[in-house]
């Protein structure tokens, strides 16, 4: 049985949530991707569902709404193959007694897998643990509640640790009747092969500029109210990422990202002064926000000189080795300042020294 959610204002995080956003369950709108939706309706409709899906593509594209958009069709339609034939797509209105199950999470055939919440150490787990994948076997070896489906979703495959893989592997392998798997993955190429051997590959591509617009104007305060110009801008800092632009639209991100960009177009020279501020603002712990905005424009920025360089010819092997190994460093020490939960603001200054060596030894 999938965990409630408490009505307690100190209810914890849930790892599978953007930031602030709504949560994919909670999403009536699907944009950007109507022939992977019906293909999901055709399996539908042909009667002879799989067992299990892997939806991969980019982060923040839509594969987990997909995911759950499939999930609140076969719970609120036990004859699938009938309710299939006659739809256009897989909608199933909020107030419907099954969405309203699923957006609480007190359906009875859904079991959600996703990073759990450590309440001891008041953080979520860094991984889908095998105990977790054995709590879904649990569920699954009962019969369906109401004589339809058992609903499995996994988001993502990449938090699935070597044991809990395997414990899903053996799962999916003799899965109990009508029983679906939805497994959500960033990066499908990476996930045990045997997994990806047994499910259905449904594949989303990143969304267009438009589509992009058209998702902000779904998601509520505070990005639904941004200004046409801004939503515009964040599309474009961001390349045309999702998640990127709800960043850049929450609070002080598009500010933020101008003011680092400033500095990163200023290297090798460092105005220490903007640095330190940069630092001082990203380093409370209510800054989650903003330290996530500065991650992100980083990697992109580095992003850039070392595949765009490579891309047009312009960066020799020898120019562009100190931007991906600045890369990696960085990539590392941001990894090791989170799970340590270090004070985040000399890891913002021995950024900026590091970009600044990158970028007088590029320059060599």
């Amino acid at each position: 049985m999938a965990p409630r959610l408490s009505t307690d204002a100190e209810a914890p995080p849930e790892a599978d949530r953007f930031e602030d956003a709504p949560h994919p369950r909670e999403a009536s709108a699907f944009i950007g991707h109507a022939e992977a939706e019906a293909e999901l309706l055709r399996a539908c409709a042909s009667g002879q569902l799989p067992q299990a899906f892997l939806i991969g593509g980019p982060s923040g594209v839509g594969k987990a709404t997909l995911a759950w958009r499939l999930a609140r069709f076969l719970l609120a339609n036990p004859d699938a193959r009938a309710a299939a034939e006659g739809a256009r797509n897989l909608h199933v209105p909020p107030e419907h007694p099954a969405a309203r199950q699923i957006h609480a999470l007190s359906h009875p055939d859904l079991f959600l897998l996703r990073r759990e919440w450590n309440e001891k150490g008041k953080k979520h787990y860094t991984e889908i643990r095998v105990e977790d994948v054995r709590r879904a076997i649990h569920t699954f070896q009962q019969s369906a509640g109401r004589g339809g489906y058992r609903i499995c979703i996994v988001d993502s495959a990449e938090d699935l640790n070597a044991s809990g893989a395997n414990a899903l592997l053996k799962l999916i392998e003799e899965p109990p009747p009508r029983s679906v798997f939805m497994i959500v993955s960033h990066r499908p190429g990476r996930v045990l092969a045997t997994i990806r051997s047994r499910c259905r590959k449904i594949g989303l591509k990143e969304l267009g500029s438009a589509d992009i617009a058209d998702v902000v104007k779904t998601l509520g305060a505070p990005w639904s109210g941004a200004k046409p110009a801004e939503v515009a801008a964040a599309i474009e800092r961001s390349r045309e990422s999702l998640h990127g632009v709800l960043r850049l639209l929450n609070g002080r991100g598009l500010e933020l990202d101008s003011s680092l960009r400033r500095i990163l177009d200023d290297l090798p020279r460092i105005d220490w002064r903007a640095a330190h501020a940069l630092a001082d603002q990203v380093a409370p712990r209510d800054g989650g926000d903003d330290y996530e905005t500065l991650l992100a424009t980083v990697f992109d920025w580095l992003e850039a000189k070392v595949r765009g360089g490579a891309l047009d010819g312009e960066g020799a092997p020898r120019q562009l080795a100190p931007y991906a190994e600045v890369w990696e460093k960085v990539t590392e020490a941001a990894q090791q300042t989170e799970a340590l939960n270090l004070d985040k603001r000399p890891f913002v200054l021995a950024l900026f020294a590091d970009l600044a060596a990158a970028a007088r030894a590029s320059s060599l």
